[in-house]
C-alpha cells in the first residue's frame, strides 16, 4: 500500500474517532446517579474505536477490485427506470401460484402467525393508497393516516350509533374516506413540496385531536369497541349475540376462535389481489398517466392542457378510499379502536412503505409492506432497539436503492393498429391492449 493512502487512512480514523468521541462521550460516556454523575468515558472510547475500525474496513474494501465492482452497482441502481418493450413473458403462472398460496395459507398456520399476515396485507392496502398520491402523482401527503382512522371510526361508531355491520361499513368506507380526500384536497390545489406536507401533516392531527377529545361520541382516549364480522347471517362467535346462527352450529363442526380471523383474511386477500388490480390498470390509462405526467412536471402538464384539479383530486380521492377500507379490516381485526392507532408514526410508516418499495412500484409496495409489518415481530427480542434497527435500515436502502427495491418499470405503448388518430398523431395504447386485439 502506498505510503500516500496510508497516510490517507490515518487521517480518516483519526477525524472518524474524534467526531466518534465528541457524539459518544455525553450520551454514553456519563451517566446520570442522583443529581450527580459518573465517568464512564472508557465505554465511549470503546463505541468510537469500533466505528473507527469500521470505517477503516469500508475504506480497505472500496479500494480493493471488489469495492470498486459494488460501488457501480450501487451506483446504477439509482439511475432511470425500466421501460417495457412489450415483449416480456407473462407472469401469470407465477401469479396464480402467488393467489394459491395466499389462499391456503391460513390452513398452515396458527392464530399468531395470521395475525401477522392480515397486518401485513392492511398495511398493503395502505401502501397501494398512498403509492397513488405520493408514488404516481407526486403529491407528499403525511397525514395519511387520517383516512385509515375515517374507515375505522366508522365502523366502530356507525355500529354503535347506527347499527351498520362490517359489510355495510366495507361499503361505505372508501365513499366516505374519498369524501374526506376531496375536502384534504381542495385546499392544497396550489401548495406543493413543503407546503403540501405540512398542511397534509395538519390535517392528519386534526382529525387525531378530534377524536381524542369528542368524549361524548368518539369516547375519547377509550376508544370504542367493535362488533365482530358476520357472513350471511352467520357469526363466528360459541354463541350468537347478534341474533344470528353460529358459524359451527350451521355447518356442524367444533367451534374454534380461528373462523374469525380466516374469515377476516380470506375477505381481506381477495381485497388486496383486487385493488392490486385496479392500481395497475389505473397506471396505463389516461388517469395514470395522467398523475405521471404531473409528478414529473406539473408546468409542462398544464401547458398541454391537462386538467390538474380533476387529477389531484383523483388521486387524492382514489388514494383516500383505500385508506378507508384498510381502517374498516383493521377496526374488525383489533375488536377495538382508539386514537392512539393513528399518529403521525404510522403516517410515516406508511410513506416509508412507499419510498422503501419505490415510488410508484406496486410489487415495491407489497415487498416493502410484507418486510415492515414481518421484521419488527422477528425483532420482538430487541423491542428497545426496533425503531433504532428501521433507521438503519433507512439509511441504508437510501444508499444503496435510492429508487426502491424493486425497479420501476413503465408499461410499453404502441400506434393502435386501427385507424385512430389524434390530429395527424396516431393514438397509442398498451401492449396488453395490442395483443388482446390481435
Amino acid at each position: 500500500m502506498k505510503s500516500s493512502t496510508t497516510l490517507s487512512l490515518l487521517r480518516e480514523a483519526l477525524l472518524t474517532f474524534v467526531v466518534s468521541i465528541i457524539l459518544f462521550g455525553p450520551i454514553s460516556g456519563l451517566v446520570l446517579d442522583g443529581f450527580s454523575f459518573t465517568n464512564q468515558l472508557g465505554r465511549a472510547v470503546m463505541l468510537a474505536a469500533i466505528v473507527t475500525v469500521g470505517r477503516v474496513l469500508i475504506s480497505l474494501i472500496r479500494m480493493s477490485a471488489l469495492g470498486a465492482h459494488l460501488a457501480k452497482m450501487v451506483a446504477n441502481n439509482g439511475t432511470g427506470v425500466t421501460v417495457m418493450t412489450g415483449k416480456e413473458k407473462s407472469p401469470a403462472l407465477i401469479l396464480i401460484a402467488l393467489f394459491a398460496s395466499g389462499l391456503c395459507l391460513p390452513f398452515f398456520t396458527d392464530k399468531y402467525l395470521l395475525g401477522i399476515a392480515i397486518l401485513a396485507l392492511i398495511y398493503c392496502l395502505l401502501g397501494l393508497g398512498l403509492n397513488i398520491v405520493v408514488g404516481l402523482a407526486g403529491l407528499l401527503d403525511l397525514g395519511f393516516v387520517a383516512f385509515y382512522a375515517v374507515g375505522a371510526y366508522l365502523l366502530a361508531l356507525g355500529s354503535q350509533y347506527l347499527g351498520l355491520g362490517f359489510w355495510g361499513a366495507l361499503i361505505i368506507a372508501p365513499f366516505l374516506a374519498a369524501l374526506f380526500g376531496m375536502v384534504l384536497a381542495f385546499p392544497v390545489l396550489k401548495m406543493h413540496g413543503d407546503y403540501l406536507a405540512i398542511v397534509t401533516l395538519g390535517f392528519g392531527e386534526i382529525i387525531r385531536l378530534i377524536l381524542n377529545n369528542w368524549l361524548e361520541f368518539t369516547g375519547g382516549p377509550n376508544g370504542s369497541p367493535v362488533p365482530p364480522p358476520t357472513f350471511l347471517g352467520l357469526e363466528f362467535g360459541r354463541t350468537a349475540k347478534q341474533g344470528g346462527t353460529p358459524f359451527h352450529e350451521y355447518f356442524g363442526i367444533p367451534y374454534s376462535a380461528d373462523y374469525k380471523f380466516w374469515f377476516i383474511y380470506f375477505v381481506l386477500f381477495l381485497v388486496v389481489c383486487l385493488a392490486i388490480y385496479v392500481v395497475q390498470r389505473l397506471r396505463v390509462i389516461p388517469l395514470g398517466r395522467m398523475w405521471e405526467a404531473l409528478r414529473e412536471d406539473e408546468i409542462a402538464c398544464r401547458s398541454l392542457g391537462v386538467n390538474h384539479v380533476f387529477t389531484k383530486l383523483t388521486a387524492f380521492m382514489l388514494g383516500a378510499s383505500t385508506g378507508g377500507i384498510a381502517g374498516v379490516f383493521f377496526a374488525v381485526h383489533q375488536g377495538f379502536v382508539n386514537p392512539t392507532s393513528f399518529t403521525f408514526f404510522e403516517s410515516a410508516l406508511i410513506l416509508a412503505i412507499v419510498v422503501l418499495g419505490g415510488l410508484g412500484s406496486t410489487v415495491g409496495v407489497i415487498a416493502a409492506a410484507l418486510v415492515l409489518t414481518i421484521l419488527p415481530e422477528m425483532l420482538r427480542e430487541f423491542a428497545e432497539y426496533r425503531v433504532f434497527i428501521f433507521g438503519v435500515l433507512m439509511v441504508v436502502m437510501m444508499i444503496w436503492k435510492p429508487r426502491g427495491l424493486v425497479r420501476v418499470k413503465r408499461p410499453a405503448f404502441f400506434p393502435s393498429s386501427s385507424a385512430k388518430t389524434i390530429g395527424n398523431v396516431p393514438a397509442f395504447v398498451p401492449q396488453a391492449e395490442v395483443e388482446a386485439n390481435r
